[in-house]
Protein backbone atom coordinates (compact mmCIF):
# COMPACT_ATOMS: atom_id res chain seq x y z
CA UNK A 1 0.00 0.00 0.00
CA UNK A 2 1.44 3.51 -0.52
CA UNK A 3 0.40 6.97 0.56
CA UNK A 4 -1.66 8.38 -2.43
CA UNK A 5 -5.20 8.91 -1.55
CA UNK A 6 -8.04 9.52 -3.86
CA UNK A 7 -10.88 11.58 -2.24
CA UNK A 8 -14.13 12.58 -3.88
CA UNK A 9 -17.11 13.94 -2.08
CA UNK A 10 -21.05 14.65 -3.42
CA UNK A 11 -24.24 16.10 -2.24
CA UNK A 12 -26.83 13.69 -2.53
CA UNK A 13 -30.66 14.61 -2.58
CA UNK A 14 -31.35 11.50 0.09
CA UNK A 15 -30.96 10.63 4.16
CA UNK A 16 -28.06 8.87 5.11
CA UNK A 17 -29.96 5.73 6.09
CA UNK A 18 -30.80 5.57 2.05
CA UNK A 19 -27.50 6.13 0.77
CA UNK A 20 -26.30 3.41 2.71
CA UNK A 21 -28.44 1.46 1.08
CA UNK A 22 -26.56 2.24 -1.86
CA UNK A 23 -23.47 1.52 -0.88
CA UNK A 24 -24.22 -1.70 0.73
CA UNK A 25 -27.67 -3.17 -0.84
CA UNK A 26 -27.08 -5.71 -3.88
CA UNK A 27 -29.50 -4.42 -6.07
CA UNK A 28 -28.98 -0.70 -5.53
CA UNK A 29 -24.79 -1.44 -6.15
CA UNK A 30 -25.68 -2.67 -9.38
CA UNK A 31 -27.14 0.71 -10.51
CA UNK A 32 -23.99 2.57 -10.07
CA UNK A 33 -21.36 0.26 -9.17
CA UNK A 34 -20.96 -3.25 -9.25
CA UNK A 35 -23.38 -6.05 -7.37
CA UNK A 36 -22.20 -7.91 -4.99
CA UNK A 37 -24.36 -11.38 -4.30
CA UNK A 38 -25.43 -10.45 -0.86
CA UNK A 39 -25.34 -6.96 1.40
CA UNK A 40 -21.82 -5.50 2.66
CA UNK A 41 -21.59 -6.61 6.06
CA UNK A 42 -18.41 -5.98 8.62
CA UNK A 43 -16.43 -9.80 8.17
CA UNK A 44 -17.58 -10.61 5.61
CA UNK A 45 -15.76 -11.10 1.99
CA UNK A 46 -16.14 -8.48 -0.90
CA UNK A 47 -17.03 -9.82 -4.09
CA UNK A 48 -18.80 -7.34 -6.48
CA UNK A 49 -19.24 -9.14 -10.10
CA UNK A 50 -19.83 -6.92 -13.57
CA UNK A 51 -23.57 -6.24 -14.40
CA UNK A 52 -23.16 -7.42 -18.53
CA UNK A 53 -20.85 -9.68 -17.44
CA UNK A 54 -21.20 -11.53 -14.44
CA UNK A 55 -17.36 -11.62 -13.77
CA UNK A 56 -15.32 -10.89 -10.51
CA UNK A 57 -14.64 -7.63 -10.75
CA UNK A 58 -13.39 -6.40 -6.83
CA UNK A 59 -12.83 -8.15 -4.09
CA UNK A 60 -11.12 -7.87 -0.43
CA UNK A 61 -13.16 -8.03 3.36
CA UNK A 62 -15.52 -5.37 4.74
CA UNK A 63 -13.89 -4.50 7.21
CA UNK A 64 -16.16 -1.87 8.72
CA UNK A 65 -19.92 -1.28 8.09
CA UNK A 66 -21.56 1.01 10.71
CA UNK A 67 -25.10 2.61 9.57
CA UNK A 68 -25.34 5.01 8.09
CA UNK A 69 -22.33 6.37 9.06
CA UNK A 70 -18.97 4.49 7.90
CA UNK A 71 -18.40 1.39 5.76
CA UNK A 72 -14.79 0.62 4.62
CA UNK A 73 -13.31 -2.40 2.90
CA UNK A 74 -10.37 -3.84 1.37
CA UNK A 75 -10.49 -3.33 -2.58
CA UNK A 76 -8.68 -5.24 -5.11
CA UNK A 77 -8.72 -5.89 -8.75
CA UNK A 78 -6.85 -7.41 -11.50
CA UNK A 79 -5.08 -4.38 -13.01
CA UNK A 80 -3.39 -3.44 -9.85
CA UNK A 81 -1.57 -6.78 -9.53
CA UNK A 82 -1.04 -8.46 -5.30
CA UNK A 83 -2.06 -4.64 -4.43
CA UNK A 84 -4.54 -4.45 -1.76
CA UNK A 85 -6.19 -0.47 -1.05
CA UNK A 86 -8.68 0.69 0.87
CA UNK A 87 -12.26 1.87 0.37
CA UNK A 88 -13.80 4.37 2.85
CA UNK A 89 -17.40 6.24 2.74
CA UNK A 90 -18.14 8.68 4.86
CA UNK A 91 -21.90 9.52 5.34
CA UNK A 92 -22.66 13.11 7.08
CA UNK A 93 -26.32 14.32 7.36
CA UNK A 94 -27.04 17.66 5.67
CA UNK A 95 -30.07 20.25 5.90
CA UNK A 96 -31.97 18.27 2.87
CA UNK A 97 -29.52 15.38 2.27
CA UNK A 98 -26.27 13.44 2.86
CA UNK A 99 -22.66 14.72 2.20
CA UNK A 100 -21.04 10.94 0.89
CA UNK A 101 -17.65 11.23 1.35
CA UNK A 102 -15.17 8.66 -0.89
CA UNK A 103 -11.36 8.28 -0.04
CA UNK A 104 -9.40 4.97 -1.85
CA UNK A 105 -5.93 4.89 -0.24
CA UNK A 106 -3.25 3.38 -1.16
CA UNK A 107 -3.30 3.62 -4.71
CA UNK A 108 -0.38 3.31 -7.23
CA UNK A 109 1.81 5.91 -7.36
CA UNK A 110 4.81 5.25 -9.50
CA UNK A 111 5.29 6.92 -12.87
CA UNK A 112 4.58 3.47 -14.56
CA UNK A 113 1.10 3.12 -13.04
CA UNK A 114 -0.07 6.83 -13.40
CA UNK A 115 -2.46 5.73 -16.14
CA UNK A 116 -4.14 2.98 -13.99
CA UNK A 117 -4.60 5.85 -11.17
CA UNK A 118 -6.35 7.89 -13.65
CA UNK A 119 -8.43 5.31 -14.85
CA UNK A 120 -9.92 4.36 -11.48
CA UNK A 121 -10.37 7.80 -10.61
CA UNK A 122 -12.47 8.49 -13.50
CA UNK A 123 -14.31 5.16 -13.02
CA UNK A 124 -15.09 6.78 -9.35
CA UNK A 125 -16.00 9.89 -11.08
CA UNK A 126 -18.65 8.15 -13.52
CA UNK A 127 -20.02 5.87 -10.87
CA UNK A 128 -20.43 8.57 -8.40
CA UNK A 129 -22.22 10.12 -11.38
CA UNK A 130 -24.59 7.63 -12.02
CA UNK A 131 -25.41 7.31 -8.16
CA UNK A 132 -25.91 10.71 -7.66
CA UNK A 133 -28.71 11.16 -10.89
CA UNK A 134 -30.16 7.39 -9.61
CA UNK A 135 -30.49 9.07 -6.12
CA UNK A 136 -31.73 12.61 -6.90
CA UNK A 137 -34.20 11.41 -9.64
Amino acid sequence: MTNTTLTKTIILAAPPARVWAYLTEPDLLAKWFHAPKAPLKAGQKLEMFGADSGDLMIWGDVRTARAPELLEYTFCIGPMGDAVSTVTWTLEPIEAGTKLTLKHAGMPESAEAFGLLAAIEKGWDGHLGTMRTDING
